[in-house]
C-alpha cells in the first residue's frame, strides 16, 4: 500500500493483530497495523483435543506503534487495542495471539498513546481496548498519564475495559 492510500483513509488501528475487534476485517476505511506479520495454526485445541484455530496477523503495513511512520493530524478515529499480558510463556496461545508486555510497559503504552493521539486529528476519536487480565486499568491510564473521558467494562468477568479519549479534550 502506497503513502497516497493511507492517508486518504479516515481510520487506523496500531494494533490490528488478527482484526478480531473488527466486524469488517477488511474495512477500506482503516489502515490496519501491527508489528508482526505471521500465521499461527494450531495455536488451541478444542475440549476434545483437535486442533481448531489458525491466527493470521497480516497488517496493510508493519511498524511498531511507539514509532508510527504517519504525519500529524493524519486520522479521524484511532483504535489502540496493545498487548495487555505480564505473564505467559512463549507457547502461551494467549501470548501467540496478543502478545506480551515486557517489562518497560509503562513506557511502552505511554509513547504509544502519545503517538496515536499525534497522527490524530484535532477533535479526532481515539478507542483504547484493554484487558485487565494482569494490570488494572488505572495503572494504565497512570503509566500513559491521561484517564479517558468515558468506558465501559464488557466480558464474561468485566475484565475488558473499552475507552474513549478525544485529542483536545481532558
Amino acid at each position: 500500500m502506497d503513502n497516497k492510500e493511507i492517508t486518504k483513509r479516515k481510520i487506523l488501528d496500531v494494533t490490528c493483530g488478527s482484526r478480531s475487534i473488527w466486524f469488517n476485517k477488511h474495512n477500506p476505511a482503516a489502515t490496519f497495523c501491527d508489528n508482526r506479520k505471521e500465521t499461527l495454526t494450531d495455536i488451541w485445541k478444542t475440549t476434545g483435543g483437535s486442533s481448531c484455530y489458525t491466527c493470521v496477523v497480516d497488517p496493510d503495513l508493519q511498524c511498531d506503534f511507539t514509532d508510527l511512520p504517519f504525519a500529524d493530524e493524519t486520522y479521524s478515529l484511532v483504535v489502540f487495542d496493545p498487548p495487555h499480558l505480564t505473564h505467559g510463556g512463549d507457547n502461551s496461545w494467549l501470548v501467540k495471539k496478543y502478545g506480551k508486555l515486557e517489562a518497560n510497559w509503562p513506557n511502552m503504552l505511554h509513547d504509544g498513546f502519545k503517538e496515536c493521539m499525534r497522527v490524530l486529528k484535532e477533535d479526532g476519536v481515539l478507542i483504547f481496548k484493554w484487558s485487565e487480565y494482569n494490570l488494572p486499568a488505572n495503572e494504565v491510564w497512570k503509566a500513559i498519564g491521561q484517564k479517558p473521558l468515558f468506558g465501559h467494562h464488557s466480558g464474561k468477568n468485566s475484565k475488558t475495559f473499552w475507552a474513549c479519549f478525544m485529542k483536545g479534550c481532558k
